[in-house]
């Protein structure tokens, strides 16, 4: 668990920012930047950054917690930090000090630069190229969907090797980069205040300092430190769907009565099966994180199977419980004051964010098969 100071900051911003606006950034699309500035005061953006650059310290199981309940309350704000938690990985393994002390203070905000349209959810496989410029990197790329792009300040790039052997590189990329661009904004199903986008890099140059690790060791990288935060926190996402959607449908349940025979709707049989199905579905994703956050702090050999498995398991099972809470809920899930049918379209959006529940499954099957994870890659 988060710590209680953490959770505490949590709650009060929630309650303060972030709850009052979340209809409005789904009506929109707007970018909730007023409830991740809140997060950075109160030393939530800075929660994983190392103690000596001024962060709180705090590993994966915090962060769980910390996306879980944002989830809850608004799926595209816990998006936006999801991607934070999971670029800052990087950058704390293999960032510059300055970007790392301002991460800790909360003042900037990354995400990782993987999908491509030419490799779609196929993050390992990059088509973007660096090439040498004098003494610069030239990147260019068509980045298919970037979460906060032109909104973060910086960018967690994948591209093909500058000069080793290997899949890809990693470069950290200031967002305001000359040669950068993206469309206008976001107009889609759900997460729609997330700032996703596709951005393209024309001739965009970079110090060869900005490279993140080794030159071809982006994919060992990912696979290290990406892989996990971003599988667990998207299970996280999803959990924190299922946890709101199950706690309105209870408070539909016992709130509403049947006025023609005077008794509950919680007691109508058909209906309560389908809001125990909710539960159990929900309280069986909250053991499989559990249990996933439990394999990696013990090292168990089991750990990396269960991170292949956490991000698909939670997808699956939040688009079963939504779809229960809209079947419950009747007539007044459809309203858009009361968060349901907003956290419908949400839960639907981790079942095609790269690695997609599809590409997962084929991860699984090749592990348990005792196939290679990748075709043409070693991992």
């Amino acid at each position: 668990m988060a710590t209680a100071a953490a959770i505490d900051a949590l709650a009060g911003v929630l309650s303060a920012v972030i709850a009052p606006a979340a209809s409005e950034v789904d009506r929109s699309g707007t970018f909730p930047r007023s409830g991740l500035d809140a997060l950075g005061e109160a030393g939530l953006m800075g929660l994983t950054s190392s103690m000596d650059v001024g962060g709180q310290g705090k590993g994966l199981r915090e962060a769980a917690a910390v996306v879980e309940k944002l989830a809850a309350v608004d799926a595209s704000t816990a998006m936006v930090v999801m991607m934070h938690y999971a670029a800052t990985a990087v950058v704390e393994a293999h960032g510059p000090r300055e970007v790392r002390q301002a991460i800790a203070a909360g003042r900037h905000l990354t995400t990782l630069a993987f999908s491509e349209a030419g490799s779609r959810a196929h993050f390992w496989a990059p088509q973007g190229t660096a090439a040498p410029v004098g003494r610069e990197v030239r990147l260019d790329a068509e980045k298919s969907w970037i979460t906060s792009a032109g909104e973060a300040d910086s960018y967690v790039w994948s591209s093909k090797p500058l000069a080793a052997e290997g899949p890809m590189t990693l470069w950290l990329v200031p967002a305001n980069a000359a040669g950068l661009s993206q469309p206008g904004a976001f107009d889609g199903l759900g997460l729609r205040g997330n700032g996703s986008r596709p951005v393209t890099a024309q001739g965009v140059l970079v110090p060869v300092a900005a490279m993140l690790g080794a030159d071809g060791a982006g994919l060992d990288i990912a696979l290290g430190s990406v892989l996990p935060t971003f599988l667990v926190l998207s299970a996280s996402v999803s959990l924190g769907l299922m946890e709101a959607v199950t706690a309105e449908a209870a408070q539909h349940l016992t709130s509403t009565r049947l006025l023609h025979l005077d008794r509950a709707l919680s007691e109508q049989t058909v209906t309560r099966l389908d809001y125990a199905r909710m539960r159990l579905e929900t309280d069986r994703t909250r053991a499989f994180i559990e249990d996933t956050l439990a394999a990696l702090e013990s090292g168990r050999s089991d750990a990396m199977l269960r991170v292949l498995e956490v991000k698909a398991a939670a997808a699956e099972s939040a688009i079963m419980v939504t779809d229960l809470g809209m079947k419950v809920g009747g007539g007044s899930a459809f309203r858009k004051d009361l968060g349901l049918e907003r956290r419908f379209r949400d839960a639907r959006a981790a079942r095609v964010m790269a690695p997609t529940t599809d590409a997962l499954l084929d991860f699984v099957g090749r592990a348990t098969l005792g196939l290679p994870l990748l075709d043409g890659a070693v991992a």
